[in-house]
């Protein structure tokens, strides 16, 4: 194997090629500085975004943390309500249904009069309903001691005649509040 000699001539065609390459190389190196700086800004970037993407994550840690008991909690709940709902569900359609919005105003106006009416209740009827159980046994006496008087009165003379007459104005007052109805 034969192994070539250089020539002068080569070693200048080398020391003039090197002598380019590091002209090439000397004008790529601002270049190549430029390229670290924008490399070295893009890794800034990056990093500012993985901070910022960092708090994010957090923020969210923490939301989910802050809502957790509450879901739980509203979970339950929604657990026990379920069941009810479920069951009345047609009677729910149903009504939604057949309901007028006239009745919807009429439900409205009882709801807002219910306190005033509980109170006249309260004031006004359930005394007289605890009074009811004493008030049949009176007007059962009441009736028997008019249905004695009217015997009695039967009895005097002359009066027979004007029972008849009262009960045949009583009769006809009767037949015409019948044809006024």
């Amino acid at each position: 194997m034969r192994v070539a000699v250089p020539t002068p001539r080569d070693v200048l065609s080398v020391l003039d090629r090197a002598g380019d390459a590091v002209e090439h190389l000397l004008t790529a190196a601002p270049r190549l500085m430029g390229l670290l700086d924008a490399a070295d800004r893009v890794l800034g970037d990056v990093q500012a975004l993985l901070d910022r993407i960092e708090g994010t994550r957090a923020n969210a840690d923490a939301l989910v943390a802050r809502i957790e008991t509450p879901v739980d909690r509203l979970v339950a709940l929604l657990d026990q309500v379920e069941p009810p709902l479920t069951a009345l569900q047609p009677t729910l359609e149903r009504l939604a249904d057949t309901t007028d919005q006239h009745e919807i105003d009429a439900l409205v106006t009882l709801v807002d009069h219910l306190p005033t009416l509980v109170d006249q209740l309260e004031r006004d009827i359930m005394p007289i309903l605890g009074t009811l159980g004493s008030v049949a046994p009176d007007l059962h006496d009441l009736l028997q001691v008019s249905q004695e008087l009217n015997e009695m009165l039967a009895k005097v003379p002359g009066l027979g005649r004007i029972k008849r007459r009262v009960d045949a104005q009583q009769s006809a007052d009767a037949d015409d509040a019948a044809d006024a109805t």
